[in-house]
């Protein structure tokens, strides 16, 4: 079983930036895909950014060349940076992890999952 911390939430101004932090204990080893998700009002979940074992990043076209997904894998800690908010940015974000390869976006190879952290966006 693999635990995960998620930090970081909070409110901002549109156009100021967050950085959510997820921290991994318990079963760690092979860890191989990482990623964001999060789920607006009435809106379904989404991937925002993925990371694999290779260091190939995945990114939504809503938050490419704004959010800047990295990890720190010899300390088990992913983050996201997020710069430019907006509205549409708030949501509930979600770390996750799993010892699947990622496959884009997709969420259904991620087999754990941290609590949700709110980012909400005023304009």
């Amino acid at each position: 079983q693999q635990h995960l911390a998620e930090s970081g939430g909070g409110s901002v101004q549109a156009g100021g930036s967050l950085r959510l932090s997820c921290a991994a204990s318990g079963y760690t080893y092979s860890t191989y895909c990482r990623g964001w998700f999060r789920q607006a009002p009435g809106k379904e979940r989404e991937g925002v950014a993925t990371i694999d074992g290779d260091g190939l990043i995945t990114y939504a076209d809503s938050v490419k060349g704004r959010f800047t997904i990295s990890r720190d894998s010899a300390r088990n800690l992913l983050y996201l940076q997020m710069n430019s908010l907006q509205p549409e940015d708030t949501a509930v974000y979600y770390c996750a992890t799993s010892q699947k390869y990622c496959d884009g976006l997709g969420e259904d190879v991620l087999n754990y999952w941290s609590q949700e952290t709110q980012v909400t966006v005023s304009s």
